[in-house]
């Protein structure tokens, strides 16, 4: 470790259950994150602060003035520029010890299990129920943990998928998909800024924790976050 990563990294190297050996897990880790929306852009921000040696970007969608009210990887300056390009240089400008890969694609049938193979962690920041089914069947065949998230108007949820034996995966919480007219869009439903930073946020720590083989991953559990009134609560379901 280099001069500038130990100073860097100094509240890493210091906390218990992290130091040295923790350190060198996350700069060896490599995690996927698919979408660097709203969820995505708290995700890939500590990700990269924490040190995670490559952060693979899956998204094929551009910035817009829209998005900026709650997709904080991005800024004024980089509308209209892929999403992909943007999260590289917000990266870069944060940690230049980090390798981005752009993957400026949408995650398909055809392409998933290539995109989360030799992942140690796939967080997932994407915006439907089907995309999500899919990645999760990827993330099953490839034996890669999955992060899930999704938020609303004033809530959101995160819960953690793992392909062995830790617990109970995507089909288990969703047997079936739920109907297209209960997924609405941020544009039509609308969603409160701050509720993706929540909710994000605590994708990142999922994910880091199970880098770092600490503490408990939410496998089994179902955590809720409710924004106006401030709660959370947690429902367990089992396969």
């Amino acid at each position: 470790m280099s001069p500038e990563e130990i100073e860097r990294y100094a509240r890493h190297l210091v906390l218990r259950d992290v130091g040295g050996p923790g350190q060198a897990k996350l700069r060896a880790a490599r995690v996927v994150v698919v979408g660097a929306g709203g969820l995505g852009s708290p995700v890939i921000t500590y990700l990269a602060a924490a040190g995670v040696g490559t952060i693979v970007v899956v998204d094929d969608d551009v910035v817009s003035l829209s998005n900026l009210q709650r997709q904080i990887l991005h800024g004024t300056p980089d509308v209209g520029l892929p999403k992909t390009d943007s999260a590289e240089a917000a990266v870069g400008r944060l940690n230049p010890n980090v390798r981005v890969v752009k993957e400026a694609m949408r995650l398909s049938a055809d392409n998933a299990m290539r995109l989360v193979a030799g992942a140690d962690v796939v967080v997932d920041g994407v915006d439907n129920a089907a995309t999500r089914a899919i990645l999760a069947r990827a993330c099953v065949d490839a034996r890669v943990p999955q992060v899930s998230g999704a938020v609303a108007g004033f809530s959101g949820q995160v819960t953690t998928f793992a392909p062995n034996d830790h617990g109970p995966g995507y089909s288990d919480l969703y047997p079936d998909p739920p109907p297209d007219d209960l997924q609405e869009e941020c544009a039509v439903a609308g969603i409160l800024g701050v509720v993706t930073g929540v909710i994000g946020t605590l994708q990142a720590n999922e994910a880091l924790k199970i880098i770092l083989g600490v503490g408990e991953p939410l496998y089994g559990r179902l955590l809720l976050f409710d924004a106006r009134a401030a709660s959370f609560d947690v429902i367990g379901y089992g396969r």
